[in-house]
């Protein structure tokens, strides 16, 4: 039986509405938790002596108000935007990658020793085309390593992948602390500080604009976005990551190996989290400093979270991140309130995301869509 034109258009016309509603619960939650945790920073800030209007006109002239602020914005994005789609990933394989501290402190350290060590080595000076490559490779090499050994750990023993990824962590951090206070400590005599030396010419990726910092790291952050996304919705191995998170023992049952998808995830999560030291190292700081990204990793899943563990939410709310890191020196300025107000904000975001029967509770929301697989367990 032939359906004519007339009858095709309630149905198209259905399934936008429904592409349009589902769109709107996905979001609405996270901007009712960030409405929600503002009103309430709003009455912290007066509790403190300040004025809420003044201080968020400060937060929005410094992470808005000028082409220098938009640019600044961008360069606090951009390590979020890795390192978020790093715990998203894992998130959407129901593992709970606490790791990416670790993971980008460690890709941190291999970009810049490539970086300025790597020439010395070979006796040769590098082109561009060659170096950078190189040395931010070798970031994502030392991130996926990292991220792979309690992917391993998981599938092989059962050990749960919190405990881990925060095992890991301490040992990369004391490790990067050991090498850049010694081995890779900068020996220029007027250096007091841990850091490496600052990385060759050949393996720095300019700057888009002269005069401004923001970099061709953001725009490479939003291109491995797009591939993110198109292999959890268009590729195989996307599909086998979201049936193991979902449901690991349907995915056994289907034929999916979960042990290997285990590995496979937690590798490529360790992969975007050394990404994003690389390109901290290759294209902002040119060297590696000790606590140049403390807090990134674990700022990561509060975004993976706002997110909703999609990689256009990660976008998303590590701009949102971005935005409030870099307005939070023009709030304290104007209004004399301590910048951890900024924290104690992020803070309530996440906590609002993550416990969303309270926001669901506060305006009367129903609990319709999917809920995010965390982590399942010990042995699960």
């Amino acid at each position: 039986m032939s359906i004519s034109a007339d009858e095709s258009v309630p149905t198209t016309k259905a399934k936008v509405l429904k592409t349009l509603k589902s769109a709107i619960n996905a979001v609405l939650i996270p901007l009712l938790a960030v409405f929600t945790a503002l009103v309430i920073g709003a009455l912290i800030i007066k509790a403190a002596g300040g004025g809420p209007l003044d201080a968020y006109k400060g937060l929005f002239q410094g992470a808005l108000g000028s082409l220098k602020a938009l640019s600044e914005t961008t360069v606090w994005a951009t390590p979020y935007i890795f390192a978020g789609l790093a715990v998203a990933l894992a998130f959407k394989g129901g593992l709970f990658n606490i790791g990416a501290e670790g993971q980008l402190a460690l890709g941190a350290v291999a970009a810049a020793w490539v970086g300025y060590a790597l020439p010395d080595v070979l006796g040769v000076t590098l082109p561009a085309v060659i170096h950078v490559p190189l040395a931010v490779g070798a970031g994502m090499l030392a991130g996926a390593i990292w991220g792979a050994i309690p992917g391993w750990l998981k599938a092989r023993t059962g050990g749960h992948e919190v405990i881990n990824t925060i095992m890991m962590n301490y040992i990369a951090l004391n490790m990067t602390s050991f090498l850049l206070n010694g081995p890779m400590k900068d020996p220029n005599p007027l250096n007091v500080v841990a850091r490496t030396p600052g990385i060759a010419e050949s393996a720095r990726i300019p700057p888009v604009f002269p005069g401004l910092r923001f970099h061709w790291g953001f725009i490479l952050a939003l291109l491995v976005t797009g591939i993110v996304w198109w292999v959890l919705w268009k590729t195989t191995l996307g599909f086998e990551i979201r049936t193991v998170g979902a449901n690991p023992d349907a995915a056994r049952y289907a034929g999916v190996s979960v042990s290997r998808t285990i590995v496979v995830t937690m590798t490529l999560s360790g992969l975007l989290a050394g990404l994003a030291g690389a390109i901290e190292v290759t294209a902002l700081n040119y060297r590696h400093e000790l606590g140049f990204s403390v807090g990134y990793g674990f700022d990561a899943i509060a975004i993976a979270l706002l997110g909703k563990v999609h990689p256009l939410g990660v976008v998303l709310a590590a701009l949102l991140f971005g935005a409030m890191r870099n307005g939070a020196t023009r709030m304290q300025f104007l209004t004399q309130i301590p910048v951890d107000v900024i924290s104690v904000i992020q803070a309530l975001i996440l906590l609002f995301v993550a416990a969303d029967a309270i926001i669901r509770w506060i305006y009367r929301i129903r609990a319709r869509e999917e809920r995010v697989v965390l982590t399942r367990g010990w042995g699960g």
